[in-house]
C-alpha cells in the first residue's frame, strides 16, 4: 500500500470515529431530555437526518404513526408543490353576463386576507373596492343579479372530523371555492358608560349580532362569541373592561358572504343592485365578459400556511390538488385530496402503515404520521430545486411566525426553520436546523404532551446546534 493512501485511510478512520462519537453524544443528550422526570408520561417519536446525505443521526419510535397536529401542513404544502407546481396561481375571475355580475372562485384562501393585504399596503376591502372601480371603468352603473360560483370545490365546507364545539373559531372556518377574510368576521367590544358597544369588521348585515356582553369594573376582559353551525346569528357574551381585542368568529356559507359584502360595497359606491344573490356554476364562454382577474401565488399560500399556521390555506390547497387532478377541474373534495396526498407519500417510499390522511391542516385527530414520514417529506423538499424558496415559508426561530418567541438566543436565532403543531395532548415540531456541521432535518411528535413538552422539544432542536460545534 502506498504511504499516501495509507495516511488517507487512517485519517478517514479518525473522521468516522469522531462522527460516531458525536452521534453517540447527541443520542445521549436527546435521550436524557425525552426520559426526564417532567416527560416520563410523554411518548416521543423523533427522527433526525443529515440533510445532505439523508443518513440517520437519531431515531426514536420513528416508524410509529402519531397525531401530527399542524405538522400536517408540511405534508400538505409539500404535496402541493409537487402536484400543483411552483408556478401555480389561484385566479379568481370577475365578469359580466349581460347586466349580471359573476364571480368565479378558484379556491383562493387569501382573498381579503388582512395580513397579506396589509403587508402590501392595501386596504383589507381592496378587492371589493376594485370590483366597483372596474365596473365604473366599464361604464356600469347598475347590475341585476350577483352570481357566486364556488364549484371549484364541492359543498362539504366543514370537515366531519373537526371538533363541533370549535367550529366558531377561526382555525375551523368553513372551506369554500370562494373565500373572503378567512371566512370570519371580527367582533370588537368597547365599554361606553354603562353599556358595551360592538364593532363588526368587515361591517355587514350578513350576520345578526346579539349583544349579551356586560361592562366589567376591572380587567381582564372575558368577551367571547358563540355561533351555531349553519346559523348567521352571533351571540356576544362575557365582560368587557374598556376595549377588548377583536374576537374572530367563523361565518356560514363563505361564497354567499362574499356576494353579500360585494352587494353592500357596490351600493355604497353608488352602483345599483336590483336582483338576487345566486349561487351556481358559470361557464366562461362568449356570453361572459371578463372585467378583472385576481391572482394569488401558491407561495403566498404556503407562507400563510406554514409560517402562520392558517388552516384555511391548508384545506384549500388539498381541495385544489383534488380539483386540478379531475377532468372537470371542479368539485375538489377531501376524499379525493386525501388520495392525492397519500399517493405523494407512497411515491417517497413511506410505508402505508405509517400514515393516515384525514384533513390538510391537522385539526382532525384522525390524522396519523410517523416521524419517518415527515422527515422523508422534508428530505424530498430539501432536494427540490425550490428548497430555498420553500424554506422561507417556514417559521424562523426568534424572528417570525409561530416560533418568533422561541430560539431568540443569538446562537440559535435565524437558524431554525420549522412548523409547530398543537392540539389537546399533542405537541409537535418539524423542520430544518442550520448547524456548524451542516443542515439537519428533524421531525418530533409527542403524545400525552404536558406543559413542559414544548420546552423539551425545543431543547432537542437546540442540542443539534450545541453538539455540532
Amino acid at each position: 500500500m502506498k504511504p499516501g493512501l495509507k495516511g488517507f485511510l487512517v485519517s478517514f478512520a479518525v473522521i468516522l470515529a469522531i462522527s460516531g462519537t458525536v452521534r453517540a453524544e447527541l443520542a445521549q443528550q436527546i435521550d436524557s431530555i425525552v426520559t426526564s422526570d417532567s416527560q416520563k408520561n410523554v411518548t416521543f417519536a423523533v427522527q433526525i437526518l443529515n440533510a445532505k446525505t439523508g443518513s440517520i443521526l437519531y431515531s426514536r419510535n420513528a416508524s410509529s404513526p402519531m397525531v401530527p397536529a399542524s405538522n400536517m401542513k408540511i405534508i400538505t404544502t409539500a404535496a402541493a408543490l409537487k402536484l400543483l407546481g411552483p408556478d401555480f396561481l389561484y385566479q379568481t375571475r370577475v365578469g359580466l353576463i349581460g347586466d349580471t355580475i359573476a364571480i368565479i372562485g378558484s379556491g383562493d384562501p387569501l382573498l381579503g386576507d388582512k395580513q397579506t393585504l396589509e403587508s402590501r399596503g392595501l386596504d383589507p376591502r381592496w378587492m371589493l373596492q376594485d370590483i366597483a372601480h372596474q365596473l365604473r371603468l366599464n361604464k356600469v352603473s347598475s347590475v341585476n343579479d350577483i352570481i357566486v360560483d364556488s364549484s371549484i370545490f364541492d359543498d362539504e365546507r366543514v370537515h366531519p372530523s373537526w371538533p363541533r364545539e370549535q367550529l366558531n373559531r377561526w382555525y375551523a372556518c368553513e372551506v369554500s371555492g370562494l373565500n373572503y377574510n378567512g371566512n370570519c368576521v371580527d367582533v370588537t367590544a368597547e365599554t361606553v358608560g354603562r353599556r358595551v358597544e360592538l364593532v363588526l369588521d368587515p361591517p355587514t348585515r350578513y350576520v345578526e349580532i346579539i349583544n349579551k356582553c356586560t361592562p366589567a369594573s376591572r380587567p381582564p376582559d372575558t368577551v367571547w362569541c358563540s355561533r351555531q353551525p349553519g346559523s348567521k346569528v352571533i351571540t356576544v357574551l362575557g365582560k368587557c373592561f374598556q376595549r377588548c381585542q377583536p374576537v374572530r368568529v367563523t361565518i356560514d356559507r363563505p361564497a354567499a358572504f362574499f356576494g353579500f359584502l360585494l352587494a353592500e360595497e357596490l351600493k355604497f359606491r353608488g352602483i345599483r343592485v336590483r336582483g338576487q344573490l345566486l349561487g351556481r356554476e358559470v361557464s366562461i364562454d362568449n356570453d361572459f365578459k371578463t372585467i378583472e382577474v385576481y391572482r394569488t401565488s401558491v407561495w403566498d399560500v404556503f407562507e400563510r400556511c406554514n409560517k402562520d399556521s392558517l388552516g384555511l390555506a391548508a384545506e384549500a390547497l388539498l381541495k385544489t390538488i383534488s380539483a386540478q387532478r379531475q377532468p372537470s377541474q371542479r368539485h375538489g373534495s377531501w376524499p379525493s385530496g386525501q388520495r392525492c396526498i397519500s399517493g405523494y407519500l407512497l411515491s417517497l417510499a413511506v410505508p402505508p402503515d405509517q400514515f393516515t390522511i384525514d384533513d390538510a391542516s391537522g385539526l382532525s385527530d384522525k390524522n396519523r404520521l410517523s416521524a419517518n414520514a415527515i422527515s422523508a417529506v422534508l428530505l424530498d423538499l430539501y432536494k427540490n430545486r425550490n428548497w430555498q424558496r420553500y424554506k422561507e415559508t417556514l417559521a424562523v426561530g426568534g424572528l417570525d411566525g409561530t416560533i418568533a418567541k422561541y430560539f431568540s438566543d443569538p446562537k440559535y436565532k435565524g437558524k431554525i426553520f420549522g412548523k409547530t403543531g398543537y392540539i389537546a395532548g399533542v405537541k409537535s415540531f418539524s423542520g430544518v436546523c442550520e448547524t456548524p456541521a451542516g443542515d439537519c432535518i428533524f421531525a418530533i411528535l409527542t403524545k400525552n404532551a404536558n406543559g413542559a413538552t414544548r420546552q423539551a422539544i425545543n431543547q432537542i432542536v437546540t442540542r443539534l446546534i450545541d453538539e455540532s460545534e
